[in-house]
């Protein structure tokens, strides 16, 4: 066999190895972004389930505020109906509008926060605020890097060859850093 021969084999060769690297790096990038969401929704249920025991706690102690309580309950029918990640960001922010208006409701009727249990829940529930905060940051970290990987040359390339396109950040919802507003 000729030397230009075994050069241009190897060439080839070398081709073919670093695009399996490339196609397999690809696809790990893209399971951690899906890996890292899968732990943002964690952190959503345990959010949920939270809430549900802070309403009904709360429920027992006053009933006049029916409409904050819908409001969480529809939210989390729409974000358990949610198929896409951008559907689920946007029922977990309504989830959120109306987690702050119950807040409110409790920061405005004392007798509230001498209930043990309501003082319990409130504490788990900012715990869970704060893990679902770090969890949004590692997805959108997660997130850069994938995009990253699909958006450099060379690996743009087998991104666009194997259908590997961007993914999105988690974006809060507009309007989510004003406070809300309660009125009695």
């Amino acid at each position: 066999m000729k030397k230009s021969t075994k050069i241009i084999l190897a060439i080839v060769a070398f081709l073919i190895l670093w695009g399996f690297v490339a196609y397999n790096g690809l696809v790990t990038a893209n399971e951690n972004v899906s890996n890292q969401w899968a732990q943002v929704e964690t952190q959503y249920q345990r959010r949920f389930d939270l809430i549900g025991n802070l309403v009904n706690s709360v429920k027992g102690a006053m009933g006049q505020e029916q409409e904050v309580f819908t409001a969480i309950a529809d939210a989390r029918t729409r974000y358990s109906g949610a198929t896409t990640v951008d559907q689920k960001v946007e029922a977990a922010s309504q989830v959120e509008g109306a987690l702050g208006r119950l807040l409110v409701i409790t920061e405005n009727y004392p007798q509230l926060a001498s209930i043990s249990t309501v003082q319990g829940l409130m504490a788990e529930l900012t715990g869970t605020e704060n893990r679902v905060s770090v969890e949004r940051k590692r997805f959108n970290d997660t997130v850069r890097d994938y995009n990253l990987r699909t958006k450099q040359f060379p690996g743009m390339i087998f991104a666009k060859l194997f259908g590997f396109g961007d993914r999105p950040y988690f974006e809060s919802a507009a309007g989510a850093e004003l406070a809300p507003k309660v009125e009695f």
